[in-house]
């Protein structure tokens, strides 16, 4: 049977894991992070099968002992590429120093922990990000702060989304929708010249670009299977993004209401 000392590696690899793919790291990252984790402890054969939804993990040590597998569920991604990186460098230590595995979950847990900027100042890059979209798709000085505030309350609104666990095509949908009738409300009181750079700035918070890029990603390297998901759940996103600003337009012209 494998060894005590054994399961704490292979708990402390899943973590590890886990952490990345929560965090929207790339498939191939994932996977070479868990074996260098798991042959640091003396395990020589590992295989690792990856997908945005979970973490298949068999090891085997090569004699006579029978195989194990482990599955580990992931539950909602992000982005947090700081956390991807600290990853990648805590796997490095533990490779090549004398870093025990205590001293590992400790870190592992510090790094699952840690929160690098608070709720406000991403609320201020949303902002900016809006914001100055709303200035590379042709708006105002006007435009420029109506977009800025939208962008605000926009992320504030799906951070609470986010903290009732809701869906992210229910999130896309409601936070679009609300952007666009916060820009037609500021339109309608001559806060800005036209609503569309600043419903479009507002929209581009919540395009999916890194699933996108991980997408690319994974199908260059054949996984396929990964790569089909993350494509379809992009596609989603974006089609919730589409329908939230669209419905919002369509029932303000339909109440009588002018797209400027």
């Amino acid at each position: 049977m494998i060894k005590q000392m054994q399961k704490k590696i292979i708990i402390l690899a899943l973590f590890a894991g886990e952490i990345m793919m929560e965090s929207g790291a790339e498939i191939y990252r994932v996977e070479d992070t868990i074996t260098r984790i798991c042959r640091a402890c003396n395990i020589p054969y590992v295989e690792v099968f990856v997908t945005p939804t979970g973490i298949f993990l068999s090891l085997d040590k090569g004699d006579d002992s029978e195989m194990f597998t482990f599955i580990k569920r992931i539950k909602g991604t992000g982005i947090d590429l700081g956390k991807i990186s600290e990853i990648n460098q805590f796997s490095r230590d533990f490779v090549n120093t004398d870093l025990s595995i205590e001293e590992g979950m400790e870190r592992i847990k510090q790094i699952a922990q840690s929160k690098p900027y608070n709720m406000w100042i991403k609320s201020l890059g949303a902002a900016l990000a809006c914001a100055f979209f709303c200035l590379l798709f042709n708006g105002s000085i006007q435009g420029f702060a109506c977009a800025f505030v939208i962008g605000a309350v926009s992320y504030l609104l799906s951070i609470g989304f986010e903290q009732l666990e809701t869906n992210y095509f229910i999130k896309g949908f409601c936070c679009t929708a609300f952007a666009a009738f916060l820009a037609l409300i500021c339109t309608a009181m001559g806060l800005g010249n036209s609503s569309g750079p600043i419903t479009i700035g507002a929209l581009m918070l919540f395009v999916p670009g890194v699933a996108i890029t991980n997408a690319i990603r994974d199908f260059l390297v054949g996984d396929m299977l990964s790569g089909v998901a993350r494509t379809a759940e992009a596609f989603f996103i974006a089609i919730s993004l589409a329908t939230g600003a669209g419905v919002v337009l369509r029932l303000w012209v339909l109440f009588g209401g002018k797209i400027i």
